[in-house]
């Protein structure tokens, strides 16, 4: 008896399995944690097998309820049938198909359920956080707001990654491009085509220069979405 799922990537070669919180209320959650955290995917290398075995095992407690097997041994083993991820994302939810002798026939597709509820998921990272240990936890950062690059405004605090890769906050203290090494944005246009472009990007305090923060390009923020310190 439990609440069983199975963890797998499109190779399905090796899986994780889940005695207890099988659910895709606790599967999305754990997989967006493990993002977070910046952890390499298990379709990357095994160590994100580890690490969402370290999670989930810290998150349990004990020495049962999570394990790492050949999914050609475990594949379903029923409740929640089987999550198959791509990066840190569920690609398909499938189960066990029966004919009507109960012989396993092949696989069907688990219905897509609703997005989850943001306070929810929230909740769940936190919840996760807690259990790791003290100096893994990323802590105030799970509050952060998620907005577009565009909407960052001068004075607010952007959660960077630092060469250590930790997240830390940094004030924005102005926009623009480096003088070298220039960040190239890429859009999708209409046509179906991709427009390239070099559009004035937020930088934050992190690497200074004499004062001057605008010449490293590590100071601007990547990517089309900026997580920042609520505002007020």
């Amino acid at each position: 008896m439990g609440n069983r799922a199975v963890i797998t990537t499109k190779e399905r070669d090796l899986a994780l399995y889940l005695h207890w919180n099988g659910g895709r209320d606790t599967v999305e959650p754990l997989l967006k944690y493990c993002e977070l955290q910046g952890y390499r995917p298990p379709s990357a290398d095994s160590y994100g097998w580890a690490r969402m075995a370290q999670v989930m095992g810290n998150f349990f407690g004990g020495s049962l309820s999570v394990g790492i097997d050949l999914f050609k041994r475990l594949r379903d083993q029923g409740d929640n049938g089987v999550y198959v991820i791509d990066g840190w994302k569920i690609a398909e939810h499938i189960a066990f198909d029966y004919d009507s002798d109960y012989n396993v026939v092949g696989w069907r597709e688990i219905g897509p359920s609703g997005k989850l509820p943001e306070a929810h998921v929230r909740d769940m990272l936190r919840t996760f956080d807690a259990a790791m240990p003290e100096e893994l936890r990323l802590g105030e950062f799970l509050d952060a707001d998620e907005v577009p690059v565009g909407d960052v405004e001068v004075g607010d605090e952007v959660w960077m990654r630092t060469v250590g890769g930790k997240w830390e906050a940094f004030p924005v203290v102005g926009k623009g491009q480096p003088e070298f090494n220039r960040i190239a944005v890429t859009v999708d246009a209409p046509d179906g085509k991709r427009d390239i472009s070099y559009p004035d990007l937020p930088y934050v305090a992190m690497y200074d220069h004499d004062g001057d923060f605008s010449w490293n390009s590590n100071n601007y923020v990547h990517g089309s979405t900026a997580r920042i310190k609520p505002r007020g």
